[in-house]
Order: C-alpha cells, then sequence, then structure tokens
C-alpha cells in the first residue's frame, strides 16, 4: 500500500503530525485533511447529499455580528487534534486576518457535522468527545434518513463537559443557541424530479 501514498504522507514525520504541520502540507496534498489523536484523516470527494445539506445550514445560519458562520476551516484542540467541521459559528474577532485556517474552541460557538458514510463513527463518537472536552457549547450532527436530513442537536452541560440532545429536526429546524434558528430542512429544491 505505501506505493500509492505520497513520499510526504508515509511514514510520516518523526514523532508525528501536529497540528501546526497542516498549514505547511505539500501543495499535492488532498484539500481537506483533518488531524485526529495525530493522525491524517484525508476526506473522500463529497457526495450530493452531504454537498446540499451544508449549503443549507450555512445559508441558514443567520448568527447576530458579533459571530460568523465559517466552513471548509479546522478548529484546533491540541496538538495532535485539529478536525474540519462542516460548519462553524465562530467568534468574529477570531477573523483577524484573511490568513486564518484555524480556531480555537473557545472562538467556537457550534460545531456542525454532516455525516457520510466514511465519517459514521467519527461524527457519532470520537468527534463529539473531543469538541465536548474543549468546551465547545453547541454540537449538531445532520444525518440522512430516507433521502432527507435529519438534525440531532446538542448542548455542553458545562458539570460534566459532556454532550446532551436538546432535539432531533425532521423538516425543519428550529431552536435557539443564543440566537434564534429556523431552517427549513427541504432538499427537493436542489434536486429533480
Amino acid at each position: 500500500m505505501t506505493d500509492v501514498l505520497p513520499g510526504w504522507f508515509y511514514p510520516g514525520p518523526v514523532g508525528g503530525w501536529t497540528a501546526g504541520m497542516l498549514d505547511d502540507l505539500p501543495s499535492g496534498a488532498l484539500r481537506h485533511v483533518e488531524l485526529i489523536d495525530g493522525s491524517l484523516v484525508m476526506r473522500p470527494p463529497q457526495n450530493a447529499f452531504h454537498m446540499f445539506t451544508v449549503g443549507l445550514v450555512d445559508r441558514g445560519l443567520t448568527p447576530p455580528g458579533h459571530l460568523a458562520v465559517a466552513r471548509e476551516m479546522t478548529v484546533t484542540l491540541g496538538v495532535r487534534q485539529r478536525p474540519e467541521p462542516d460548519v462553524m459559528v465562530v467568534a468574529r474577532s477570531a477573523l483577524t486576518n484573511l490568513r486564518t485556517t484555524s480556531f480555537r474552541p473557545e472562538d467556537v460557538h457550534l460545531v456542525v457535522e454532516v455525516v457520510s458514510p466514511e465519517s459514521l463513527e467519527r461524527d457519532r463518537t470520537t468527534k463529539p468527545v473531543k469538541y465536548s472536552g474543549a468546551g465547545i457549547r453547541h454540537l449538531w450532527r445532520v444525518e440522512q434518513e430516507n433521502e432527507k436530513p435529519v438534525v440531532y442537536t446538542f448542548e455542553l452541560e458545562p458539570a460534566v463537559r459532556a454532550y446532551v440532545p436538546t432535539g432531533i429536526h425532521r423538516g425543519r429546524l428550529t431552536t435557539d443557541i443564543g440566537f434564534p434558528v429556523d431552517i427549513d430542512l427541504d432538499l427537493g429544491t436542489f434536486i429533480g424530479p
């Protein structure tokens, strides 16, 4: 298998991969690379459900002026943890310049993961534990159910630093995460007859 991996990837740096190294990957590296437990995770091409759902959430979020919606960015949770949620709501003050590539967990208000078949375990178990341990207040996990999105919403219970469920949303996502959210989850406008 090593003959199909690029030379920079295998065996990797002495001592393993760290969060700071993601900004210095070679130009031929895949565009979306996460760091989970010191391992690089390459994300395969997305499917239409993932693309349309991420867009729906991105456009549907209208945070107050001190917050901003970000996507295709990472959050640095530690030296060996730098996941890339599909969508985030972050403190606008964290966007100090246009070269920003990652956010600190204390600047992240919401992380949204749209589940793909290859990311199911990471999105259901690994990432929520890491996000809650870092103190990120809100998590949404979006899964496909009968060709439609279903959104599982969670809020951090600070005493135990774990997420508790706050709802399961089909058809429409209506909630409050410090600001009101009302998103129509109908993907019908994106797909043909």
